[in-house]
């Protein structure tokens, strides 16, 4: 198993878990952004996975996170590795699995074509924007986690005798937050309500809509995949707190971006925020 130094961290995290060595890479920068990775061990008839979250930092964009991944699993195939996976906790350009107006790009078939031009026999992402999308995008195996287990156990543990729902921030995503709710009921052992905020867009401009669900006098779980500006989630909890909620939890996945925590941590209508490491 490898990764490279801006995933490393968490690719320690995980190979520890494993109960296997996270193997060497030599890296090397060149001027413009041009690098060099090579492993430091042989690799010929091994099975072989990168880890590479590709949510992007200052440091390293999302797009040079996605062509160091590419180059590494092509030079790992030219060096005999067989089979080969790649782990990708924040699979990014996933937002982008359909096309919604003429002349539209569809990026996350694009994703796809390009990891297994690379010689990708298998990839591992966790809580992807559209699960049907990323199955039908790819031609090898794919195998899709979800942090829905962890965040019922947490919720469990910490949840006293207040009556509990759980919402989705949109319509999109009620199939998820009815999932987690199902897990959230049988940890718990009673009822958990399930409610969504209906968003409404109009000009370039979103605003809150109604809220479909019984949320009143009830303490709110907020489940969202992904946490970019934070607005949507926001506007969710404002919605719900007007609809009765006593208080907002939010959970979310992925946060590829620091200021969108930071705006909903500071959001007088949000309690608090649970969030995995994906990034």
């Amino acid at each position: 198993m490898f990764a490279p130094s801006e995933s490393r961290d968490l690719g320690e995290a995980v190979s520890r878990e494993a109960g296997i060595e996270l193997g060497a890479l030599e890296e090397r920068a060149f001027e413009q952004g041009e690098f060099k990775m090579r492993p430091m061990l042989s690799v010929r008839d091994r099975s072989v996975f990168v880890l590479q979250s590709l949510a992007g930092s200052a440091a390293t964009g999302t797009a040079q996170r996605f062509v160091r991944l590419l180059f590494l699993l092509c030079g790992l195939r030219d060096a005999g590795a067989q089979p080969i996976g790649a782990i990708a906790p924040y699979l990014a350009y996933a937002r982008k699995d359909r096309r919604t107006q003429p002349r539209d790009p569809v990026y996350t078939r694009y994703v796809a074509q390009l990891l297994e031009a690379c010689g990708l026999h298998q990839l591992i992402a966790l809580d992807v924007h559209n699960p049907a999308a990323f199955d039908n995008a790819f031609r090898v195996r794919v195998d899709h986690l979800s942090a829905l287990p962890m965040f019922a156990e947490h919720f469990a543990r910490r949840s006293d005798s207040a009556e509990l729902a759980v919402a989705s921030p949109d319509v999109g995503g009620i199939k998820r937050a009815q999932l987690f709710r199902e897990q959230l009921q049988r940890r718990l052992g009673r009822p958990v309500e399930l409610a969504f905020v209906e968003k409404r867009r109009a000009g370039g401009q979103v605003s809150v809509g109604i809220v479909a669900g019984n949320v009143a006098g009830r303490a709110v779980v907020v489940l969202d995949d992904l946490c970019s500006s934070g607005g949507t989630l926001r506007r969710a909890a404002a919605s719900l707190r007007g609809a009765g909620a006593t208080t907002v939890h939010v959970a979310v996945t992925h946060v590829p971006l620091d200021e969108g925590l930071t705006a909903v941590l500071a959001d007088q209508y949000v309690r608090d925020v649970v969030v995995t490491d994906s990034v």
